[in-house]
């Protein structure tokens, strides 16, 4: 865990039951899910394997171990996980650095959201370096910390990337909003106690109890996050 700026941590949501917004990074806020997908893609073409497009829906969102290993044993390929894992990483560091397209809103969001002071920690199954590359474009000033998935012992789908994050900026899990775009995320989100927003990316997922689902993130706003803790709890 990477705290970027302190301070912010000691802040609340004057007003609101809101105390902090935790976010995704991959699909959520920036245009990367297909780029995953596409290295993998790669790569296992280079192996002399193809991949079939139904798998996309089970790798997207999850943490690389899982990912990576479910491609292995899928297609029997000649690879180490950790073999593996450094090419996913290479390849993902190359594409971002040629292009890093942020997702429709999420600037005017990241904006807002400094502008009130609420605590805001980026949350991902990612790993370190890949999440310090986009920190460049997203702005590390936006968040007050930041949870690699390489730097908690359970990643998404369990709870404790959202824990840690929560337990750093020094509120209630079950006061944050999280913003999320795959079932792996909710279910992490979920589990830990948190109101959920889900801007789904590859595979659709319905709307549930603290759980609400929009088309994009333009449609959501620091009232509109307020309104679902005050509403739903």
């Amino acid at each position: 865990m990477t705290t970027t700026v302190p301070a912010l941590g000691t802040r609340t949501a004057e007003g609101s039951a809101l105390q902090a917004v935790l976010l995704d990074m991959d699909g959520t806020l920036v245009d990367t899910e297909g780029f995953w997908w596409d290295v993998e893609v790669e790569i296992f073409a280079g192996l002399g394997h193809t991949l079939d497009d139904s798998w996309r829906h089970v790798v997207v969102g999850g943490p690389m171990s899982r990912s990576a290993g479910f491609l292995i044993e899928a297609t029997g390929a000649d690879i180490t996980l950790a073999e593996l894992t450094l090419l996913l990483n290479q390849g993902f560091e190359e594409r971002i650095g040629r292009a890093l397209p942020l997702m429709p809103g999420a600037a005017r969001l990241l904006a807002e959201l400094a502008a009130h002071e609420i605590p805001t920690a980026l949350v991902s199954a990612s790993h370190r370096r890949i999440i310090d590359r986009v920190l460049t474009s997203l702005g590390p000033q936006h968040f007050a910390l930041t949870v690699a998935g390489d730097e908690v012992p359970r990643t998404k789908p369990h709870p404790d990337p959202y824990l840690t994050a929560a337990a750093g900026l020094g509120v209630d899990p079950a006061r944050c909003a999280v913003v999320e775009d795959t079932a792996t995320g909710v279910a992490a989100a979920e589990a830990a106690g948190c109101q959920v927003v889900v801007v789904p990316s590859v595979s659709s997922i319905a709307p549930a109890h603290r759980r609400t689902v929009v088309g994009s993130l333009e449609e959501v706003d620091l009232a509109f996050l307020r309104g679902l803790m005050t509403e739903k709890r």
